[in-house]
């Protein structure tokens, strides 16, 4: 999720472990804390785009990094904060550290909360920026922020919202799989066979859904509202995983089709090769548009080595397709 999300969460967490005792430096630490796991962004300061791309939400988002560092934390913390509890401080950073990733674990790109086990956990039912799931949050967190510490209104807010917030994760289960099913039936009807069906919320909702379906050469990329009145319509992606050639035998390129999780195409605009992640959709609504969310240039250097560049992109593109986003969201 985005970092306004994770610092509201670490807060609201930190608060329930140890707001009675220490106050509102209860929020702050869990603030803090809510943000520590995303640091391994700046892996891509240091390293090439696929092992960034691994490293990502790996052993920071797992159990296994709750477990090691929050006494880490919690003993430097005890050292200068008046409350000297070890165990107090380092339980607080053990919850925030460990419902980040859970949290995380909704998202499309999911996390290795059991790292160092090779399983990516992705339920995919929530967008990484929400404000249906963060605002109420955020609205109740600062209530409580304004109450006295021994104030039960203080623990009231709070656990009201935990409680709401968690309550809508569990909501977008259920509203994940009514879309699914709307999928299912769409291609049963239009008589298309079909491998897999990866489904996943817009940006920004849970209203408007997108679906990626494997078939045998292609896939098909589907929009559904739950304001709908019209049938499904797909849009069909050629795989082209043929114009890779004998570069599916490169370590990277077997890397970066590992991370996709088999979701990709390849494009080939003048003689330079793209590799596109399908399970971030496109940047635009447009019909046969080839502009996905995450696009990579494949450069082959002069010893046949392959890395990947990701394509810039342009903000107009963005504030276009959330504006289009916003219209098909009412229905087509």
């Amino acid at each position: 999720m985005d970092s306004l999300t994770q610092i509201v969460l670490g807060a609201a967490v930190g608060e329930a472990v140890l707001g009675k005792k220490v106050g509102n430096k209860a929020m702050l630490y869990g603030a803090i804390g809510g943000t520590i796991p995303d640091f391994d962004i700046f892996a891509s300061y240091f390293t090439d785009t696929v092992t960034a791309l691994s490293i990502h939400r790996g052993f920071t988002h797992s159990i296994l990094f709750s477990v090691l560092f929050a006494p880490v934390f919690g003993w430097l913390v005890s050292h200068y904060e008046r409350h000297k509890s070890f165990k107090g401080w380092s339980w607080l950073f053990f919850w925030v550290f460990l419902t980040h990733p859970i949290l995380d674990a909704h998202t499309t790109w999911g996390t290795q909360l059991f790292w160092p086990l090779d399983l990516r956990l992705a339920f995919k039912t929530i967008f990484v920026i929400d404000p249906m799931y963060t605002l109420p949050f955020l609205l109740f967190l600062i209530l409580a922020m304004r109450q006295k510490q021994s104030s039960k209104k203080r623990h009231y807010y709070n656990t009201m919202g935990l409680a709401l917030s968690s309550a809508y994760l569990l909501l977008t289960f259920l509203l994940k799989w009514t879309a699914f099913s709307k999928f299912e039936a769409a291609l049963k009807t239009q008589q298309i066979n079909y491998l897999q069906i990866d489904t996943r919320p817009s940006p920004l909702n849970t209203v408007l859904w997108s679906a990626n379906v494997e078939t045998k050469d292609a896939y098909l990329l589907g929009n559904y509202s739950f304001f709908d009145s019209k049938p499904i319509a797909f849009e069909t992606y050629p795989k082209n995983h043929d114009l890779l050639g004998d570069l599916v035998n490169q370590n990277n390129v077997k890397r970066m089709i590992e991370i996709s999780e088999g979701w990709f195409t390849i494009i080939k605009k003048n003689e330079q090769l793209y590799f596109n992640d399908l399970r971030f959709g496109l940047l635009s609504l447009e019909p046969k548009s080839e502009n996905f969310v995450f696009q990579y240039e494949i450069e082959i250097d002069d010893l046949g080595k392959v890395t990947f560049l990701e394509s810039t992109k342009d903000a107009r593109d963005g504030k276009k397709l959330l504006s289009d986003l916003w219209t098909r969201m009412k229905g087509n």
